[in-house]
């Protein structure tokens, strides 16, 4: 176990959030939880432009349903642009950045005569003192250009010399050349800083010791690295999770390979003005196995186990053994996992979901509603799927089967359908074994095929060849409905056979 383990979540408010960024803040949830240290939630809206109204609660609710809950926080970097102008006037007075006053057409020009020569513009090293910064002019002209409130940016001066080594908990030792880097822009005029000062002043200023975060931060590590050199601050730890790819393996997962698949990439459904996404908790996925999944997702604890309750993920989970390689979201996989944990699922709080979620269940009693779970869920692999396979044992059908319909369609199904009936009556104890060893045996009497009563029966039951047992069936909706639904299939065949 490690001390004095500090680790965040800093999401920016760009939208709704994708389950790699959930993957991320579980991962670094399990960390923290298992060294008894903290975990912080920060929220780095710094770029005004890319900002997206109500993205910053959807983040936090979705971390309240899963249950990944931060012990501090939310901050905000909105909130602390005094400290990053700070920061950046100390980098300012060390000589390791300089004000650059390259306008948008300046550059891009720049650019489009090095692509004519077959090169890539890369502002450094090697054109620093030709280019329209305070390097490359007096301190004077500088300084009237701030004054006459020109716009600028403010440069980190990469080093020239000495290849920079950073350790990943993940993938080792990280190796770069330091002059294939570009100046990075860390500080506007509008006084609002980029994700790189922001990012490495806070967790300096929080006491992160370790950064775990996604695969995609992984080239501005070395800038990282620089930035905590040129402040004299001692490095966190760092850890880049690996990417979660499509199923093909053959690129990061998107919003439309889920739509393809049929299934979210998102935890709640996102309404937004300009898009919208459906969310795994909407489409009937269960929290609890949202996050056992989730944690497979470049992570294995090195065992034929995989059910993992939050809890034992915390007492398992084990930095060291996260892979370096892309993770494939294995859609069937998913839905492994959401069957395991809704048979798990106690068929009460189920029985109220469903009722909440459809209104023909408005009247009825949840204990009834969870025994048609109990007696159904076995087949469902989400909550969504609860409803339509015990719909039957609440409502009538509405319509039947055409194909079944039309095969059972003779003189013989009407006269069987009123012995049927008869029988029914009959029975005095309605329980599933009476009905079954007295309907048995008149069929045996009879010498009908079991199949003449029973598709009838079942398509005037269900309206289709499905369902549970048919004299489970029969004992949960009763006597009165079971020769009503049988009357109302026998009405109809008479219309069509006369």
């Amino acid at each position: 176990m490690e001390s004095n383990v500090r680790v965040r979540f800093a999401p920016s408010p760009t939208g709704p959030l994708h389950i790699g960024g959930l993957r991320t803040a579980l991962f670094n949830y399990l960390f923290a939880k298992q060294n008894n240290g903290e975990f912080i939630l920060r929220i780095e809206d710094t770029d005004k432009n890319r900002f997206v109204e109500g993205a910053e609660q959807y983040i936090e609710e979705a971390m309240n349903w899963t249950g990944i809950n931060f012990s501090e926080g939310p901050y905000k970097q909105s909130d602390r642009k005094e400290v990053y102008k700070k920061h950046i006037g100390i980098l300012l007075e060390k000589g390791m950045a300089y004000y650059a006053f390259d306008g948008a057409e300046e550059l891009d020009a720049h650019r489009k005569n090095h692509e004519a020569k077959g090169k890539t513009f890369i502002y450094n090293w090697h054109n620093r003192l030709k280019l329209s910064n305070s390097l490359a002019m007096e301190k004077r002209e500088v300084e009237e250009k701030i004054l006459n409130g020109e716009r600028y940016v403010v440069r980190f001066k990469c080093y020239e010399e000495n290849t920079i080594k950073c350790n990943d908990l993940i993938r080792g030792v990280v190796s770069v050349d330091p002059k294939l880097l570009d100046d990075k822009i860390l500080y506007k005029s509008d006084g609002m800083p980029t994700y790189h000062l922001a990012n490495v002043v806070d967790d300096h200023l929080m006491k992160i010791s370790h950064v775990i975060r996604g695969e995609e931060w992984l080239p501005s590590l070395p800038l990282h690295v620089m930035l905590y050199d040129a402040f004299g601050w001692e490095k966190p730890s760092f850890a880049h999770l690996p990417l979660i790819l499509n199923p093909t393996g053959k690129g990061k997962l998107s919003k439309r390979d889920g739509d393809k698949l049929g299934v979210p990439v998102f935890p709640l459904q996102w309404q937004g003005k300009e898009s919208q996404a459906k969310g795994f908790r909407e489409e009937g996925y269960l929290p609890e196995a949202l996050v056992n999944f989730m944690a497979f997702l470049g992570w294995n604890p090195g065992s034929e186990e995989e059910v993992f309750s939050l809890e034992s993920l915390v007492s398992n989970f084990n930095l060291e053994k996260v892979n370096s390689s892309g993770a494939k979201f294995d859609v069937e996989k998913l839905k492994w996992f959401n069957h395991k944990y809704l048979q798990l699922k106690d068929n009460f709080s189920i029985a109220e979901h469903v009722i909440k979620e459809n209104k023909e269940l408005k009247s009825e009693k949840v204990e009834m509603v969870a025994k048609a779970v109990g007696l159904t869920k076995e087949r469902a692999n989400t909550l969504t799927e609860v409803w339509p396979l015990c719909s039957y044992l609440f409502v009538r059908p509405k319509r039947y089967n055409e194909k079944v319909y039309n095969k059972i369609s003779s003189e013989l199904t009407l006269k069987i359908i009123e012995e049927l009936c008869s029988q029914i009556k009959k029975v005095e104890s309605f329980k599933e074994g009476a009905l079954s060893e007295i309907i048995k045996g008149w069929i045996n009497e009879k010498e009908y095929s079991f199949g003449s009563v029973m598709q009838p029966a079942r398509l005037a039951l269900v309206g289709e060849l499905k369902g549970i047992d048919l004299f489970l069936m029969m004992e949960f909706i009763g006597k009165e409905e079971s020769v009503t639904r049988l009357v109302e299939l026998s009405k109809t065949l008479k219309v069509k056979i006369i």
